[in-house]
């Protein structure tokens, strides 16, 4: 079988859309499954709807990626958006056209650092992980390549600046997709920190910050990446090999922190995608914290506790679902500052992603490090419902004891906490002081087990006795669990 390429197409008579010849207008530092599917996927769309006319190299972040691969298939890749939208499957394939090249910085900086005199050079775009986003104050200007992706993008920018420091509109804006607060700001940080310990001179920062746009972005999107077990009967499919086959949901929203302007250069609008470019990203941050991760967390543990173990089955689930929705209509969105209209639409979308039929989403998988996850995901809920209606949310509520239910474990291990369902056995993974506590506290009463959760500041900061009423609430849903399950409390409240 024919490796994927430009012939391999035209010999086929593929007829979807393809752009073959561009100038390299982007230059992307990550190369993974989720910029393929996701800002990669928005540009070629662009390209075919906007006349965006633009190329992107890539460029490897770390020493082990897929330049190789990439490269070998001219930069095609073949993605597959699936799941469920306005009530129906989905199943959408297109081969991505817009990528020319993956370079990669450890085999020829240079070749990097090259990209910096194409005067066509407009955008960066990255993902480099939560961690990419760091300074290493070890990484020197000289490095071939400095070691941290922050210290690589200043090589890059003084090497820009070297050549166009004096023309206006040659630097670059810069798309950060990092999942970490206020990306872009963090981001251009690293970057003046890196110019002032290299001395590289007062205009180069001024230029930095004059002629550099560094946006923070939330981006929305779960992508599934190379489907393993799929993959030989997909390429048969095809009628070519494609290794770089990726996958995601059709869900696909990107918040753009900056001015209205880059919109005359990035024509989201014009090829009606659903990026919004606002000089505030932060409540559309806190929506999907809130809702999407929010509801999830909320959720999921009361469901494995019922006998459920993916995502998908608990939609299917009335009682389990209809909790879920109570969740998030009813004290989770009253609290959100964004128009009700704007969260209904993103309410809905969520049910439907849990739906999809394409993903499996193990409860177990989602259930790690629920301790900070329900700190940072559903407290701030529950302390807003309390402030703005004066009374206890009941589901939220009834969450932290579903919570505290599933970490009653009885034995620690390297693995983490066991404990049982149901007469199995399953493994509880959070931090090990996490852990250490619950085993300590096992044998507690109700009351007692209740008490020292919830005053346990090093857990969520405060002390949630002080939320009147809270405690006892959460005693007597824990004594219900015990008694009855957590189906059955979850039936409750609907």
């Amino acid at each position: 079988m024919k490796k994927l390429s430009y012939e391999t197409l035209k010999e086929q008579n593929y007829s979807g859309y393809l752009l073959e010849d561009a100038p390299e207008r982007v230059l992307q530092f990550g190369e993974g499954n989720f910029l393929r599917a996701f800002v990669d996927y928005f540009i070629d769309v662009m390209n075919e709807k906007a006349g965006f006319n633009s190329k992107v190299v890539l460029c490897q972040p770390i020493r082990s990626g897929l330049s190789d691969m990439i490269n070998e298939q001219e930069g095609l890749y073949t993605l597959f958006l699936r799941g469920f939208q306005d009530g129906q499957e989905v199943n959408k394939k297109r081969v991505i056209s817009c990528v020319s090249r993956c370079l990669n910085p450890y085999s020829n900086f240079e070749a990097v650092l090259e990209c910096a005199s194409n005067p066509d050079l407009r955008f960066i775009t990255c993902n480099t992980t939560e961690a990419g986003i760091a300074y290493d104050p070890s990484c020197q200007f000289t490095d071939t390549p400095a070691n941290s992706y922050p210290g690589k993008l200043t090589q890059f920018l003084y090497r820009r600046f070297q050549k166009f420091g004096q023309e206006e509109g040659k630097g670059f804006i810069v798309l950060s997709c990092e999942l970490i607060d206020d990306n872009g700001k963090e981001l251009e940080k690293c970057v003046l920190k890196y110019a002032e310990q290299w001395n590289l001179g007062e205009d180069f920062i001024a230029w930095i910050k004059k002629e550099n746009t560094f946006c923070s972005t939330l981006v929305d999107r779960i992508v599934t990446g190379y489907p393993r077990n799929e993959a030989d009967a997909i390429c048969e499919e095809l009628g070519y090999k494609d290794n770089l086959i990726d996958t995601g949901e059709i869900f696909g929203f990107w918040v753009i922190e900056g001015p209205q302007s880059i919109k005359d250069e990035f024509p989201v609008d014009k090829a009606e995608l659903p990026i919004l470019i606002t000089d505030n990203h932060k409540p559309y941050k806190q929506r999907k914290v809130r809702i999407l991760n929010g509801a999830h967390t909320s959720f999921v543990l009361g469901a494995y506790l019922a006998g459920q173990d993916i995502v998908r089955d608990c939609m299917h689930d009335d009682v389990i679902c209809g909790f879920m929705n109570k969740t998030i209509y009813d004290e989770i969105i009253p609290t959100l500052n964004l128009p009700k209209e704007e969260l209904l639409d993103f309410a809905s979308a969520v049910t439907e992603r849990f739906k999809n039929p394409f993903i499996d989403h193990a409860l177990l998988a989602i259930s790690l490090n629920s301790t900070s996850k329900w700190k940072a995901r559903v407290m701030p809920s529950l302390k807003e419902y309390i402030k703005r209606q004066g009374s206890l949310p009941a589901c939220i509520t009834a969450s932290f004891a579903f919570y505290i239910a599933f970490f009653n474990g009885h034995t620690l291990t390297e693995d983490g906490l066991v404990a049982s369902r149901k007469g199995n056995d399953y493994t509880v993974k959070d931090d090990k002081n996490v852990l250490e506590f619950y085993l300590a506290h096992k044998d507690d009463s109700v009351e007692d087990l209740v008490h020292a959760v919830c005053t346990n500041t090093d857990f969520w900061g405060e002390d949630l006795t002080a939320l009147e009423g809270f405690e006892a609430a959460v005693c007597n849903y824990l004594t219900q669990i015990r008694e009855k399950g957590t189906y059955e409390v979850m039936k409750s409240l609907l």
